[in-house]
């Protein structure tokens, strides 16, 4: 530790008109109680500070999702009346691990390509289970109108078709990776087939306030019989997910989710 360092500190663990010499190495001592008292009180401190469970969210800052579309680009492009899912992986430090589009309407193919480029670089709010930030699986939906001329973007943390109807205040359950959860990705199964085939697996599931799985069934995979339906039961067995959310609180739920797999390259 520096000299000048050193003094000041003695100078205020000194009483008024009192002499007091600390050594260097007892100092050293010293500073390593204080900051290991302190890192014990404010990490704790730190971790309430965050909510029990708390969904990955879109957020408003400038690297989020709905602020890096392009809407002026989509309407000089011509793009008209449409909407396309995506799914994602954030990281507990809001990061995207990576990202996907699917199920687009007609006439979807501009605004799937302007999602795909802002989900690049984009960040979301991270996920909370415990206290603590966790990584997590989230879907969404982006919505594009043009309306009287202008542009109106929406973008919704759901992807069930009657709370986008109403466009409700609802995200959907959100399955985590790592932590007290089981859950570490979906797995590509041994298929069988002599060329690679990409799956897609339909799952309903029943998930209480807490993020319990209480029910889950495959819906339906494609393509049938090549153990996609089976290998999505593995994954999500043991799963933790954070909750559904509706109107910021934390709800039990039935929702249908898509699992894709795809061969590696």
């Amino acid at each position: 530790m520096p000299l000048r360092q050193r003094q000041k500190i003695q100078e205020l663990l000194r009483p008024s008109g009192v002499s007091l010499e600390v050594k260097p190495a007892a100092l050293r001592r010293l500073c390593f109680f204080v900051a290991a008292v302190f890192a014990a009180v404010a990490l704790p401190a730190r971790a309430q500070e965050l909510p029990d469970l708390r969904p990955a969210l879109i957020g408003q800052g400038p690297d989020a999702i709905i602020n890096r579309i392009d809407t002026k680009t989509l309407m000089a492009a011509g793009q008209k009346d449409a909407l396309i899912m995506f799914w994602m992986d954030v990281k507990s430090d809001g990061a995207l691990r990576w990202s996907g589009t699917f199920r687009g309407t007609p006439d979807s193919k501009l605004l799937e390509q302007e999602v795909q480029r802002a989900l690049t670089n984009a960040k979301m709010v991270p996920a909370v289970r415990n206290h603590q930030p966790v990584e997590v699986i989230c879907y969404g939906t982006v919505e594009f109108r043009a309306i009287e001329g202008k542009p109106r973007l929406r973008v919704f943390a759901n992807q069930q078709t009657e709370e986008l109807k109403t466009e409700n205040d609802f995200i959907d359950p959100q399955p985590c990776i790592g932590g007290d959860s089981h859950f570490t990705g979906f797995h590509y199964p041994d298929t069988g087939s002599p060329v690679p085939v990409s799956g897609t697996v339909v799952v309903q599931l029943s998930i209480d306030a807490t993020g319990n799985v209480q029910s889950a069934k495959v819906e339906s995979e494609s393509p049938p019989l090549l153990g996609f339906g089976d290998a999505a039961m593995d994954d999500i067995s043991g799963a933790k997910f954070i909750p559904a959310f509706r109107n910021g609180k934390p709800v039990a739920c039935q929702v249908t989710l898509p699992f894709f797999y795809q061969p590696k390259s």
